[in-house]
């Protein structure tokens, strides 16, 4: 299972940015596929979840701004953020997820993508 992020970089207050992770080696649809974040001495936090056929949710510190989507046929995750401020500043991890009828909860990791907006 490999999981590539990409579309993170410097962009000033107020910009956008998307970020896209894709899946490969997985039956992409059935998981439950999300982001979160990591800001420098930070614990990792939720940003975004869309489960499989399900609605997504969201961080309330990103309500509104943030956009997190799915295309089961490419086997990628979106996360589309406009109105950036300083404070998303963090390295940005995408997530696969299910639980499995033996064995609990199996989870993959994407390597991450830095995300930096300056002021």
């Amino acid at each position: 299972v490999q999981l590539q992020a990409s579309g993170g970089g410097l962009v000033q207050a107020g910009g956008s940015l998307r970020l896209s992770c894709a899946a490969s080696g997985i039956i992409f649809s059935i998981y439950t596929v999300g982001w979160y974040r990591q800001a420098p001495g930070k614990q990792r936090e939720l940003v975004a979840v869309i489960p499989s056929g399900g609605s997504p949710n969201y961080a309330d510190s990103v309500k509104g701004r943030f956009t997190i989507s799915r295309d089961n046929a490419k086997n990628t995750v979106y996360l589309q953020m406009n109105s950036l401020k300083p404070e998303d500043t963090a390295v940005y991890y995408c997530n696969l997820k299910r639980i499995q009828v033996i064995g609990g909860m199996l989870t993959y990791w994407g390597q991450g993508t830095l995300v930096t907006v300056s002021s």
